[in-house]
């Protein structure tokens, strides 16, 4: 099946007890034992598994071409899952300008846990290969990264894991369907269900999908299960629905975002723009390679600092100043005061998420804003 019908498709089933198209929420936390104490059902407790949940990790991992899939009640529970299957004194490495909150967690929880983590810029595969030690087991990245949008090589970065006998993993987040790391020889993908696979700034979730069963896999369940951090059956089947029509808001993200970021190229206001899309973005020809599109997506530079940057995203008429992103409305915000102290993003960055609006309603409000 192409993409398109896969999305539709894939972990929905018609309900055999009613004949009902749109699947059923499953509300129940508890499941009936049978006569004999088992569940020949399949279900337990809500924990453990639901319906909702189950159609929902079926239609993931399905969509991107993996073999088993877990779901859970936030991006971030995703990741710390994947860091807390690994064990004291293992090796991580972790993109520089991966999403604040995973280096946050990093940091902050795992370092006392004395899980060893380097931080490195994955575009410089050179500098991957010299950061590898004998007990390195994560080589964690994100393409494009949040929020400069670097573009990492995801076979290189495959390949390199391989021959460290590590795991590779991805958070493919800001580029479902446009781009396949399981294709490109990586291991476990995350999703934040959150951003475009929700789609209407409604839902919170996330999903780890993993392109073979494995023993490290089967920990990732374990740990889904023992910490219970897990969506409820309406947030799993919200998700669920969205996917459905993911292939085709993507698309139209990524078409809105490229003649934005064109047109903001040759702004006079504007000192930079971030969108791997642009020819002269460091990152083109590898996006172009292992992309099919480049995103909704972008970050722009605004002249003069934090105080004209600001100023814009204050001006916006169509542009919401908001966290988040992949919804079908627009949204704008200044990075750096929401990553706070030791944040890395410049102070004149602004990052959107460009929305399913018209893209010349768009680029006309960015204009009026930036004057």
């Amino acid at each position: 099946m192409k993409i398109e019908t896969l999305a539709v498709h894939a972990g929905y089933t018609v309900d055999p007890a009613t004949g009902a198209v749109a699947a059923p929420i499953y509300l129940s936390t508890t499941f009936e034992r049978d006569v004999d104490g088992g569940y020949s059902r399949g279900h337990m407790y809500t924990r453990n598994s639901n319906p909702n949940r189950q159609m929902l990790e079926a239609g993931i991992a399905a969509l991107e071409g993996g073999a088993a899939a877990a779901a859970f009640g936030s991006g971030m529970a995703a990741a710390t899952a994947i860091f807390q299957s690994l064990s004291p004194r293992d090796h991580v490495l972790a993109h520089t300008d991966a999403y604040y909150g995973v280096t946050r967690v990093l940091h902050d929880i795992f370092d006392p846990w004395k899980l060893q983590v380097s931080s490195i810029d994955m575009a410089d595969l050179g500098a991957v290969k010299n950061a590898v030690r004998p007990n390195t087991k994560l080589i964690w990245t994100e393409t494009p990264s949040n929020p400069l949008l670097k573009i990492v090589d995801l076979k290189a970065i495959g390949e390199i894991a391989r021959n460290a006998g590590a795991l590779s993993a991805c958070d493919n987040t800001w580029s479902p369907v446009i781009q396949r790391p399981f294709d490109l020889g990586i291991d476990i993908i995350l999703h934040s269900t959150t951003k475009y696979f929700g789609g209407h700034c409604d839902v919170l979730g996330g999903v780890l999908v993993a392109r073979e069963e494995t023993e490290f896999f089967n920990r990732v369940r374990s740990i889904q299960y023992s910490a219970g951090a897990v969506p409820s059956p309406f947030d799993c089947w919200l998700v669920l629905r969205g996917m459905r029509t993911v292939p085709w808001r993507i698309r139209a993200h990524s078409e809105n975002a490229l003649k934005i970021a064109n047109h903001l190229a040759a702004h006079h206001a504007i000192e930079r723009v971030h969108y791997p899309g642009l020819p002269n973005h460091s990152g083109h020809e590898i996006a172009r390679k292992q992309m099919t599109m480049f995103g909704g997506m972008m970050s722009i530079v605004v002249k003069g600092g934090r105080k004209p940057a600001m100023a814009v995203a204050a001006a916006t008429k169509l542009f919401i100043r908001a966290t988040s992103l992949g919804g079908v409305e627009s949204l704008i915000e200044h990075r750096a005061s929401i990553e706070g102290p030791g944040t890395s993003s410049p102070e004149g960055l602004l990052r959107l998420s460009i929305g399913l609006e018209n893209a010349d309603d768009l680029i006309e409000d960015l204009d009026q804003a930036l004057g």
